[in-house]
């Protein structure tokens, strides 16, 4: 059943509700859950959607600190809970963007954007959990299930008995698995991408575009070209590594983002992704550093 409300569509699953964003739920907007139980009730991530259209709610659970996926904690007065590891973050909107490794004036405007455009003001009341803490709604649980890479404390929530997988920023876009911020881990990234191929779903709830995929099979087959691209950013670094390159060089041929994008954090998310890519690949002896930071492959 679809039904339209201000801000966001509601399409059910059971007792599940997801809350589709502003186009598809693509960023800056983003897919929010309503989960209801005979107890108590829960949303997952209130995006910008639910700022001013929020639906009541005993508790929220975040998936991870990033601005998409807390604008509309402001709407809720209730108890808050995200993983440890991105907690500090959070509940500091100054620790948030710490964490995006900005040049100053880039962080001092992506603050500005938080505070007025995503209405992020740092919440000091929230609680962290871990993996497996299950929350008990009454005839429905939601259990934890932590997924780093993309943030620290990046998790998923596998909601019982619908057999929904939330699974946040493994999104399944075509943009690719993101592991730029100072806090991310490519290794991460992908051990947690083979953790949710494990996992047996009748459906999964992806944040932005995708949606709801049905089916076990039908889910792995996109995740597994999900994940390709990250073997295509490896690849392509590879084949421009036939001769010495610097990181700065690196950079500049990017390796995450499309040639004609201009943004702030393009020159540091491309940074540390290479660095992490070169890391992998000297230990895996297809590249060396052939002189003092000039890199070249085998």
């Amino acid at each position: 059943m679809e039904t339209r409300t201000t801000g966001y569509t509601t399409v059910e699953y059971g007792e599940v509700s997801v809350l589709v964003g502003a186009e598809r739920g693509a960023y800056p907007y983003g897919n929010s859950l309503l989960v209801r139980g005979a107890g108590e009730s829960l949303v997952i991530d209130p995006s910008l959607s639910l700022v001013e259209d929020a639906p009541p709610a005993d508790g929220v659970l975040v998936s991870h600190a990033h601005e998409d996926h807390i604008a509309g904690l402001s709407s809720y007065d209730v108890p808050v809970h995200g993983h440890h590891g991105d907690l500090d973050a959070l509940r500091s909107r100054e620790v948030l963007v710490a964490g995006f490794g900005l040049p100053p004036e880039a962080a001092d405007e992506a603050d500005k954007a938080l505070r007025d455009h995503f209405h992020v003001h740092g919440r000091p009341d929230a609680t962290g959990f871990a993996d497996g803490t299950v929350f008990d709604l009454g005839g429905r649980t939601v259990t934890v299930v932590h997924l780093p890479g993309h943030t620290a404390g990046h998790s998923g929530f596998l909601i019982e008995p619908e057999g929904f997988l939330f699974v946040a920023d493994i999104d399944l876009t075509s943009f690719g698995p993101y592991y730029g911020d100072v806090g991310s881990s490519l290794v991460d990234f992908e051990a947690s991408m083979r953790r949710c191929r494990e996992i047996d779903a009748r459906w999964y709830g992806t944040s932005h575009q995708k949606g709801v995929i049905e089916g076990a099979a039908e889910f792995r087959r996109r995740l597994d070209a999900f994940a390709g691209v990250v073997e295509k950013r490896e690849a392509t670094l590879l084949a421009f590594l036939s001769e010495p390159r610097t990181i700065e060089e690196i950079v500049e041929h990017r390796l995450v983002y499309r040639p004609h994008v201009e943004l702030p954090q393009v020159g540091p998310v491309e940074r540390r992704t290479a660095v992490q890519h070169l890391d992998r690949l000297m230990a895996e002896g297809q590249v060396a550093e052939v002189e003092q930071g000039r890199f070249r492959a085998t």
